[in-house]
């Protein structure tokens, strides 16, 4: 089964676990960086919709119809009538070079099959001078601690096709963005927020 077909035939579980994790407080800090013209990749369920407000001109793609479905539902709720919801691949996206004034990726880069190649695409529609801001959770330097992200990778691999291995960091700055700056913030160094500027 493809990995967007997992995620729709998740979503509803995958939403429920996702508002019950304690990264609310970052996404909000995630999202109150943003400016200008949005993009939101993998935005999934929309549960980082609550986050913005309603005069932001948010742009919001997820390769997951299940995901998106409930993004809708959501959107509805809280009255964002300004966000523009679209099935779309992050590595292919159907945007002009230079689109966006900021991008927000958050638990995005375990989950795509080729992420080099996702972050090239990021790269690719920011504006100069603009900014992605990702909450990523990636391997750890800590041995004991990838211990378990070994033993869970397999069963997260198999339900989601998501890896809890990556080592998206070295990734973001392998592309070229002129500055990126990276912060540890939960689970030791597992889950950081990490600004790259083009």
């Amino acid at each position: 089964m493809k990995t967007e077909d997992k995620y729709s035939k998740w979503a509803k579980v995958y939403d429920r676990m996702e508002e019950k994790m304690s990264m609310g407080k970052y996404k909000r800090k995630a999202v109150n960086l943003l400016q200008g013209k949005i993009l939101e990749i993998g935005i999934g369920s929309g549960t980082n919709l609550k986050f913005y407000n309603k005069n932001m001109d948010l742009t919001g793609i997820d390769f997951s119809k299940g995901m998106l479905k409930l993004a809708r539902e959501k959107c509805e709720k809280l009255h964002l009538e300004n966000v523009k919801l679209m099935e779309m691949d992050i590595e292919n996206m159907d945007f002009p070079d230079n689109t966006f004034d900021s991008i927000l990726s958050t638990c995005v880069f375990c989950t795509v099959p080729h992420p080099e190649k996702g972050l090239k695409e990021v790269y690719r529609v920011l504006k100069p001078g603009g900014k992605v801001i990702f909450l990523e959770h990636m391997k750890s330097k800590y041995f004991i601690i990838n211990c378990f992200l070994n033993i869970m990778n397999p069963i997260t691999r198999y339900f989601l096709g998501t890896s809890l291995l990556r080592e998206t960091e070295d990734l973001i700055r392998k592309i070229g963005f002129s500055k990126v700056e990276s912060k540890n913030v939960m689970m030791k160094d597992v889950l950081r927020f990490i600004i790259a500027e083009k």
